[in-house]
């Protein structure tokens, strides 16, 4: 990933990501925890999804294009709402990237499972960044698709529910360590934004970072 304020992504995913981090540091934590404690029971998906689930990654492959058909298939939704869509569900842990999700939906109209539906009428409570835009619906195809696939759609919206309410948990424990990785991130979105970070400004933000990550070690 190219950390470049000037493009959407790096820099711009960086809140995100730390949040994803730590949501996923609360899964191991509390995984360990319950693994100590519990007896031996019989395997159920959610069981088999964890499994599944590719370290750092929030999507295998071909998943982020189901969930996409799932989500426009509860009502139509444009490129933008689907991201704010997949944060909210995860618990602002992760947030897919447009160079992601467009081509995606593209991909989807081409093969026919989606198509455009008329823009949402512009009001005094529309969203700027979103009315206008053109939302996509579902065609028969794609219904006939998720019909098919249901069990996997089932699976995988309720991984992103789990990981959203574990993301929340965080939250709830943690309010202050949560604020301050959100400061973080604010501070270098911001330097990047304003073009103030040149080589050797990242090279003292590294240096710093990697003390800091020693002496948090060392607790």
């Amino acid at each position: 990933m190219t950390w470049n304020g000037s493009r959407r992504g790096g820099w711009n995913n960086l809140g995100p990501m730390i949040a994803m981090a730590m949501a996923s540091a609360a899964n191991e934590w509390e995984d360990e925890f319950k693994s100590s404690r519990r007896r031996r029971k019989p395997r159920d998906w959610h069981d088999g999804a964890r499994s599944r689930k590719r370290r750092g990654r929030m999507f295998g492959t071909g998943e982020l294009r189901l969930a996409l058909l799932a989500l426009i298939n509860e009502e139509p939704r444009h490129g933008y709402e689907l991201i704010k869509a997949i944060e909210e569900m995860t618990g602002g842990a992760y947030a897919p990237s447009p160079g992601a999700v467009y081509p995606t939906l593209q991909m989807l109209e081409e093969e026919g499972q989606i198509k455009q539906a008329k823009p949402k009428k512009k009001g005094k409570d529309s969203d700027e960044e979103t009315s206008g835009k053109k939302p996509f619906e579902v065609t028969s195809s794609g219904e006939a698709e998720l019909e098919d696939r249901a069990d996997e759609v089932d699976e995988l919206m309720g991984r992103l529910n789990e990981h959203g309410d574990r993301a929340e948990k965080v939250k709830e424990k943690s309010p202050d360590l949560f604020r301050a990785m959100g400061n973080l991130a604010s501070v270098l979105k911001n330097r990047a934004r304003a073009g103030k970070l040149d080589k050797d400004t990242v090279d003292q933000i590294v240096d710093i970072i990697d003390e800091v990550a020693k002496r948090i070690e060392r607790l």
